[in-house]
Protein backbone atom coordinates (compact mmCIF):
# COMPACT_ATOMS: atom_id res chain seq x y z
CA UNK A 1 0.00 0.00 0.00
CA UNK A 2 2.81 2.40 1.18
CA UNK A 3 4.76 1.74 -2.30
CA UNK A 4 1.95 2.26 -4.64
CA UNK A 5 0.43 5.75 -2.53
CA UNK A 6 4.27 6.93 -3.19
CA UNK A 7 3.79 6.42 -6.91
CA UNK A 8 7.00 3.81 -6.74
CA UNK A 9 7.02 0.87 -8.86
CA UNK A 10 7.92 -2.51 -7.48
CA UNK A 11 11.28 -2.74 -9.59
CA UNK A 12 11.93 0.94 -7.91
CA UNK A 13 11.84 -0.23 -4.81
CA UNK A 14 13.97 -3.48 -5.57
CA UNK A 15 16.73 -1.45 -7.17
CA UNK A 16 16.58 0.74 -3.75
CA UNK A 17 16.71 -1.94 -1.24
CA UNK A 18 19.12 -4.55 -3.85
CA UNK A 19 16.67 -7.45 -3.98
CA UNK A 20 14.70 -8.81 -7.10
CA UNK A 21 11.34 -7.06 -8.21
CA UNK A 22 9.96 -10.45 -7.75
CA UNK A 23 10.81 -10.42 -4.04
CA UNK A 24 8.40 -7.08 -3.62
CA UNK A 25 5.63 -8.65 -5.22
CA UNK A 26 5.78 -11.74 -3.19
CA UNK A 27 5.77 -9.71 0.14
CA UNK A 28 2.81 -7.75 -1.30
CA UNK A 29 1.31 -11.13 -2.04
CA UNK A 30 2.28 -12.65 1.81
CA UNK A 31 3.90 -15.07 -0.01
CA UNK A 32 7.10 -14.51 1.67
CA UNK A 33 8.33 -13.08 5.05
CA UNK A 34 11.47 -11.03 5.02
CA UNK A 35 14.46 -10.92 6.97
CA UNK A 36 14.51 -8.35 9.92
CA UNK A 37 17.32 -6.53 8.25
CA UNK A 38 15.50 -6.31 5.09
CA UNK A 39 11.90 -5.68 6.90
CA UNK A 40 14.11 -2.66 8.89
CA UNK A 41 15.65 -1.52 5.47
CA UNK A 42 11.79 -0.96 3.69
CA UNK A 43 10.45 0.41 6.82
CA UNK A 44 13.62 3.13 6.97
CA UNK A 45 13.04 3.51 3.23
CA UNK A 46 9.36 4.80 3.74
CA UNK A 47 10.27 6.50 6.97
CA UNK A 48 8.22 4.32 9.27
CA UNK A 49 8.10 2.10 12.11
CA UNK A 50 8.53 -1.42 11.19
CA UNK A 51 4.83 -2.22 12.89
CA UNK A 52 3.24 0.04 10.12
CA UNK A 53 4.47 -2.32 7.50
CA UNK A 54 4.92 -5.83 9.14
CA UNK A 55 2.30 -7.01 11.81
CA UNK A 56 0.91 -9.91 13.09
CA UNK A 57 -3.01 -8.19 12.90
CA UNK A 58 -3.96 -5.88 10.73
CA UNK A 59 -3.01 -2.68 11.37
CA UNK A 60 -5.23 0.30 10.41
CA UNK A 61 -4.82 2.72 7.75
CA UNK A 62 -2.55 5.29 8.96
CA UNK A 63 -5.19 7.91 8.29
CA UNK A 64 -8.38 6.35 9.71
CA UNK A 65 -6.86 6.34 13.04
CA UNK A 66 -9.32 8.57 15.25
CA UNK A 67 -8.78 9.27 18.78
CA UNK A 68 -11.54 8.71 21.52
CA UNK A 69 -12.60 11.60 22.77
CA UNK A 70 -14.29 11.02 26.48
Amino acid sequence: MLRAERGISRRELADALGVHYQTIGYLERGEYSPSLHLALRIAAHFDVAVEVIFATAPFPRLGSVTADHD
